[in-house]
């Protein structure tokens, strides 16, 4: 796809927009360009597309600022419009409630569940802090790091 001249997007266009402590490109379309955000995919930028009824599929940089302070209102309030199945933190154990997450709240709660999980000592959390694969994949022969191991040869 082409990128536009400036003179076709209008002076009042911008190029980067800030939601949830994220630089969004406003050369995306809106959908598109919720995903950079942390904890926003494709299904949930189109739900927050129908929540506040902008085009999905028209260039982030056209929204207004008062759009974008309604995007982010409606990104901190997704949790509120949605079934429980959309969110991305059910039943959470510090509080009980549904939330969504996003942004840098998603880094950290990661990194206190797989905190919790070691010092419980758990399968999952020994295998986090061995690094090695946690879910069941095969470790025998796929997904090693580091030298490469084999037959040596004679020289």
């Amino acid at each position: 796809m082409a990128q536009p001249k400036d003179q076709e997007l209008g002076e009042d266009f911008s190029y980067i927009l800030r939601m949830a402590d994220t630089d969004m490109d406003g050369l995306k379309t809106l959908s598109t360009a919720l995903t950079a955000v942390r904890g926003i995919g494709a299904r949930t930028a189109i739900q927050i597309c129908k929540n506040t009824g902008f085009d999905a599929f028209s260039l982030a940089g056209h929204l207004s600022v008062e759009d974008q302070e309604t995007l982010r209102q409606s990104i901190e309030g997704y949790n509120e419009t949605v079934p429980l199945w959309m969110l991305n933190r059910q039943r959470d154990l510090e509080t009980g409630e549904e939330i969504h997450l996003t942004g840098q709240q998603v880094k950290f709660t990661l990194k206190d569940d797989i905190d919790r999980l070691r010092t419980m000592k758990c399968y999952r959390g020994v295998r986090h802090a061995t690094g090695n694969k946690v879910r069941g994949q095969r470790g025998r022969s796929n997904g090693r790091g580091g030298l490469t191991l084999g037959v040596n040869r004679k020289k």
